[in-house]
């Protein structure tokens, strides 16, 4: 599972982003992905999953350069650094956050010597499938020259201090950039029928995007090992978060495959129930309560209705229509076909979403947020759903593409709905049936502990049908159902290091036993092996979960970013990128390493005599 020369290596991106949509641009200066304007709008860049003639806005040296990259203070403003044999450039790349606009900034700087840039901008619509057409001429009234790019209702529109040529449909130009010399360009997408908007003042566009990222970094509460990756990844989970839906996506990217070469290529730029509470989790635990009312008042829109319509997973804005075809003209990432748009589980049974929602919403209250009427009487409809439904087997966390079991993380996560619906009651004085509640939670939890657990192995299963483990059976003590020190908790986190873990990381399961219904392979889990991390935190194994989390940390890429799984052997990053499932599980590992470390101080505070 190697991948081919001509994909560039998925850590060697970083991400843009306006918290209404992403672009990933490579170190070499390529921006290979962008959807414009939203999210899930289609790629006017796709290199990333094709060739540049599918797209893509490079500028960069034209030589071998040593290039190094950071962003600047608690922002997505990049700064690369490209240093050659004959001098030195800085380049800012940013989307300006803040101003409603979907634009792309630009800028190169002399450092020192001259360094000769190469500039192509190859606008391509809709994947790379309709070819725009491109003209030169006015804007807006204070532009004096700009390249504009149209197809139906998109346009784009390029302004620079010196723009490139057209060349057999691509726009081209090398120029040289010398010490204390400065070009700037940009671009912006508008309505084919609207008027162009006016050009924008760079320099105080970067100035406020750093100030509002740098006064929403200062709000975070947590002050434990690792700080530093916590804010950049908590400032990734907000840029993921559609600042005016509350809509959150599970990452910016479509079809990174998790086998190279293979058929496992998903379309993650949608809100996963799951995912999004769990994100909710990690900011609300991290001093972040505004962002929780607007997820909430997300999820009131998104599963208004009849509670047997409740979906899995639905578009940022909160609409439920998103089918799964396949774009067979991209040749995909390393040859991994097929690129897909749109993800077939929306139509999936997961019983585990609704604890992951109670859960959420129950933490959020826990830190502050108001009690919302509306709020409460959606959770109430939709736990009194449940309890007609919940004996139903389903396709599990892992989206199986087999058939429907009992899976026992699943059955965990519908005890954990009855639960926060009981404490709804009991803790909060919200109205609702509890004492049919509390009977149900019962009974599941009878039931997961007759079918869901393995005396003659000594540990919790997949499924009732199975023997085999599961990474996510770690969450079992994280939701409450049993304290982490329950022989069975551990004999599970035993039965999962040794069938899962590869290399020093933990696969989800074995895809050998053709559970998921597909072929091929995949690669660690990033998430399982934080999860595995913040077992060993609670349940006091410090001296395993440090040097656990050593190792994840070093898997993050120079600007602090991860995707969704990892391959140990070529050390490189596999599938969509960001990745808010990994970044979240991070975030969780660190809490509990405070917290535990937290713990063993005051245990030997109480010990000094």
């Amino acid at each position: 599972m190697t991948t081919p020369p001509t994909s560039t290596p998925i850590e060697e991106y970083a991400v843009l982003g306006d918290t209404e949509t992403a672009a990933l641009v490579s170190r070499s200066g390529s921006i290979d992905w962008l959807c414009l304007p939203r999210f899930d709008s289609h790629a006017c860049f796709a290199a990333l999953l094709g060739t540049p003639e599918h797209g893509r806005w490079l500028l960069g040296p034209t030589k071998k350069a040593r290039s190094t990259r950071r962003y600047l203070e608690n922002s997505f403003v990049l700064e690369t650094v490209h240093e050659t044999d004959t001098g030195s450039v800085r380049v800012l790349d940013l989307m300006p956050i803040g101003d409603g606009r979907a634009d792309i900034i630009r800028t190169v700087e002399g450092l020192h010597g001259t360094v000769r840039m190469r500039h192509e901008w190859v606008v391509r619509f809709d994947y790379g499938t309709v070819r725009p057409w491109v003209s030169r001429g006015v804007g807006h009234r204070l532009d004096s020259d700009v390249i504009t790019a149209v197809a139906g209702p998109d346009m784009l529109i390029l302004r620079g201090t010196r723009l490139p040529t057209a060349v057999d449909g691509h726009h081209v130009d090398e120029f040289e950039v010398a010490a204390g010399q400065v070009q700037t360009f940009s671009t912006t997408w508008f309505p084919s029928y609207e008027p162009v908007p006016p050009p924008l003042d760079i320099d105080s566009r970067i100035e406020e995007t750093i100030a509002r990222s740098n006064e929403w970094a200062g709000r975070c509460s947590y002050g434990g090992p690792y700080s530093e990756q916590v804010v950049r990844s908590l400032l990734t989970l907000r840029m993921m978060t559609h600042s005016r839906f509350g809509g959150i996506v599970a990452a910016p990217t479509t079809s990174l495959p998790e086998d190279f070469g293979g058929e496992r290529n998903w379309d993650y730029r949608f809100c996963w129930l799951r995912d999004a509470s769990l994100t909710l989790e990690a900011l609300v635990n991290s001093g972040y309560l505004e962002e929780a009312r607007l997820w909430r008042n997300w999820l009131i829109r998104a599963v208004a209705g009849d509670p047997e319509d409740l979906q899995i997973m639905y578009t940022i804005d909160g609409a439920r229509r998103l089918p799964e075809r396949t774009l067979d003209h991209l040749p995909g990432y390393a040859g991994s076909t097929p690129v897909r748009i749109g993800n077939g589980a929306v139509d999936q049974r997961q019983s585990d979403v609704l604890g992951e929602v109670m859960i959420a919403l129950d933490e959020a209250r826990e830190k502050g947020l108001e009690v919302s009427r509306q709020g409460w009487a959606m959770q109430r409809t939709l736990v009194n759903h449940l309890a007609e439904h919940w004996q139903r087997p389903d396709n599990g966390l892992w989206e199986i593409r087999g058939p429907l079991r009992h899976f026992t993380h699943s059955r965990v996560m519908v005890w954990a709905a009855f639960d926060r619906a009981v404490r709804g009651v009991e803790h909060w004085g919200l109205e609702g049936p509890v004492e049919r509640w509390r009977a149900l939670r019962d009974q599941v939890r009878e039931e997961i502990l007759e079918h869901g657990w393995s005396a003659e192995r000594g540990t919790f299963t997949q499924h009732y049908d199975t023997d085999q483990v599961d990474a996510s059976l770690l969450l079992i003590p994280q939701v409450g159902f049993l304290p982490p020190d329950d022989h069975r908790v551990l004999g599970t986190i035993a039965a999962v290091e040794a069938d899962l873990m590869r290399d020093g990381f933990l696969m989800r399961y074995r895809t050998e036993t053709k559970v998921d219904g597909l072929s091929g392979d995949e690669h660690p889990f990033l998430a399982c092996s934080w999860w595995l991390v913040t077992a060993y935190a609670q349940c006091g194994h410090l001296d395993k979960a440090r040097p656990l989390m050593e190792r994840l940390v070093a898997v993050m890429n120079d600007v602090g970013l991860v995707s969704e799984e990892y391959d140990p052997v070529a050390q490189r990053m596999v599938g969509n990128f960001p990745q808010a499932f990994s970044h979240l599980a991070f975030i969780g590992a660190a809490h509990a390493l405070a917290d535990a470390e937290a713990r063993g101080a005051a245990e030997a505070g109480s010990r000094i005599p």
